[in-house]
């Protein structure tokens, strides 16, 4: 968002995908309950937790056991580093630079987010209304993790990236 604002000349096309410009406070409580677990130590509360907020209730109840095994390679490192991207991602807030954008815009989300709330994605693309170069694509039964599960999600990214023409 702020390389697309503040170095035009540097993006032709810019996607946002399953993001927000600010974290508001309710996501703000997420976010802040996952940093908790991490200062803990507490590797495999984070990837449950973590797992329960980003997939659909179905791919969280299957991958419980595959998030409980990846949580066992965690290092004291890697939380640290979490720990410090989460509180980055608390005070960050692009909000002002989003009408600075000037290329062609993609913004993809979905309604049943429980990580940013499905209304991250509207909120973002209401700084791009009435242009013909921005389109939304919300997805409704994938949560935060379309990017993952979408089955058009990235054949969507590919076609606005490479189109001679925008939506």
């Amino acid at each position: 968002m702020e390389i697309a604002a503040n170095h035009p000349e540097l993006v032709r096309r810019v996607i946002f995908g399953s993001t927000t410009a600010r974290v508001d406070q309710e996501e703000r409580l997420l976010f802040e309950s996952w940093i908790q677990l991490a200062k803990a130590g507490d590797a495999e509360g984070l990837y449950l937790a973590f797992g329960e907020a980003v997939y659909p209730p179905a791919v969280f109840e299957s991958a419980k056991n595959l998030l409980r095994d990846a949580a066992q390679t965690v290092t004291e490192a890697d939380l640290t580093r979490f720990v410090i991207l989460a509180d980055g991602a608390l005070s960050f807030d692009a909000t002002d630079d989003l009408d600075r954008i000037i290329c062609p815009v993609l913004v993809m989300g979905a309604s049943d987010d429980q990580v940013l709330g499905g209304d991250a994605s509207v909120r973002i693309m209401d700084h791009f209304t009435g242009r013909e170069d921005c389109k939304l694509v919300m997805h409704d039964t994938y949560g935060h993790a379309a990017y993952d599960l979408a089955p058009d999600y990235k054949a969507q990214m590919l076609r606005f990236l490479t189109m001679d023409t925008v939506p």
